[in-house]
């Protein structure tokens, strides 16, 4: 027989001990994360994700979180789809206090989402370019490496290799790019850096996702170019550099990006790949301490998101540096505003007041893995480096020193695109000289 007295208690009860269970849980840092681990971009996806996330389990291992706070996360699986990683972001908006696209279109899809929102939007070496001024984009960090920083520093290197930046006149270079958001950001530049310096580009594009390269490759070896820049992602590197080869050209003259740059690109390649140069913000390998301690905090006990054998991975690395950077902006936010979980604007803050200078760096485990970083309210890239490196047919090895973009030719381009922005979307221009 129904006996609502004893109901209504039990409702009730039930419902002070749930109360009493949240207000118990620790309250956590969220982040989100638009992932990518099947499809033909899996390796980078999965590699990047997979870092990310073991960075912020060894904090939550190691260190009981940050200041006690314990970090938490949501991956999304978006195939590199715009619309899934949309779909991501507003799912999760309401909990994350960072957003990690891991792709060019899918930032560009959520900047105006997140600006609203007051979630900043994490993009190393990937992104808008132009959101590098953070005076028009406060929530939005290209860091480490914008595209045309990359692009820059690229021909930079192959002007060192010529004897110098006036030796490019007259030269022919191609630059090979993916047929999305992220291979077209570059365009601009390479024809303005082509103009400045007197060379030669024609840049041809590869649809989506690449596994036929035959026509773009019989059009290189017509044009019959000094170098290629492979602009490539996913499955577009092997076949790129396997390509190559058939038509005869040296793939040595050929020089990968930061996203063609991974064992992943330069493996299924085989024997062709020998010799293939890339650009990269980061080394592969474990001999880092951070590394070192990831293996030992978290593989040893089992919760490890990869297979161990890709840790120290270019791609897997990558993911280590994008949760270096979040866990400082948290740390450096909390010695602001307290040792508690933080709002998405108090994150922004945080990586906006970054400075990892090589004392840091030596005490996170990451010196050497990670160039020295500074970023503030008007520069969100802080960086712009690139060291490069060589495929032996094993694996990577460093061959030359850190070589620098233009920043100086750079930055007048990126504040006249963020200003024509503002003006488009009437964007107010934040005043840095008024921020703390």
């Amino acid at each position: 027989m129904f006996n609502r007295s004893i109901y209504q208690l039990s409702v009730a009860l039930l419902t002070a001990l749930s109360a009493a269970a949240l207000q118990a849980a620790p309250a956590e840092q969220q982040f989100s994360i638009a992932g990518y681990r099947i499809g033909p971009y899996a390796a980078g996806g999965s590699g990047q994700a997979s870092g990310l996330e073991d960075y912020l389990q060894l904090i939550n291992l190691r260190d009981g979180g940050v200041n006690g706070v314990k970090l938490a996360w949501t991956e999304c699986e978006t195939e590199y789809v715009v619309e899934r990683g949309v779909e991501c972001y507003e799912r999760t908006k309401k909990q994350a206090t960072t957003f990690n696209p891991f792709s060019v279109g899918i930032a560009y899809g959520v900047i105006e989402r997140a600006t609203t929102d007051k979630i900043p939007v994490i993009t190393p070496n990937h992104g808008r370019t132009d959101s590098t001024d953070g005076r028009v984009f406060p929530f939005v960090f290209p860091v480490i490496l914008n595209p045309w920083s990359e692009a820059s520093a690229i021909i930079n290197y192959i002007g060192s290799k010529s004897g110098g930046l006036d030796q490019l006149k007259g030269k022919k270079i191609v630059t090979l790019y993916h047929g999305s958001p992220y291979g077209k950001e570059t365009i601009p530049i390479f024809a303005l850096l082509a103009k400045k310096y007197g060379f030669e580009n024609t840049q041809i594009e590869v649809p989506h996702p690449g596994n036929d390269q035959q026509s773009q490759w019989l059009n290189i070896r017509r044009i019959k170019p000094d170098y290629v820049i492979l602009r490539g992602w996913g499955v577009m590197n092997p076949v790129a550099i396997k390509t190559a080869q058939k038509t005869g050209f040296p793939v040595d003259h050929i020089i990968g990006n930061v996203w063609s740059n991974s064992e992943e690109d330069a493996q299924p390649a085989g024997s062709a790949a020998k010799g293939y140069i890339s650009a990269t913000t980061h080394p592969s390998g474990t001999a880092f301490p951070v590394l070192q301690d990831i293996q030992k905090y978290v593989y040893a006990a089992g919760k490890g998101k990869i297979e161990p054998q890709r840790v120290g991975s270019i791609y897997y690395n990558m993911g280590v540096l994008d949760g270096t950077l979040h866990v400082e902006a948290v740390r450096v936010a909390q010695a602001k505003f307290g040792h508690r979980p933080l709002s998405g604007d108090e994150v922004r803050w945080g990586f906006e007041h970054i400075d990892l200078d090589k004392s840091r760096l030596e005490a996170l485990g990451a010196n050497g893995l990670l160039q020295p970083i500074k970023l503030s309210c008007s520069d969100h890239e802080g960086g712009g480096a690139v060291k490069f490196q060589q495929w032996d047919g094993k694996r990577w090895q460093v061959i030359s020193d850190w070589i620098q973009a233009d920043r100086q030719l750079l930055r007048p381009l990126i504040e006249k695109s963020a200003a024509q922005y503002a003006q488009e979307r009437k964007v107010p221009i934040r005043d840095c000289s008024k921020e703390l």
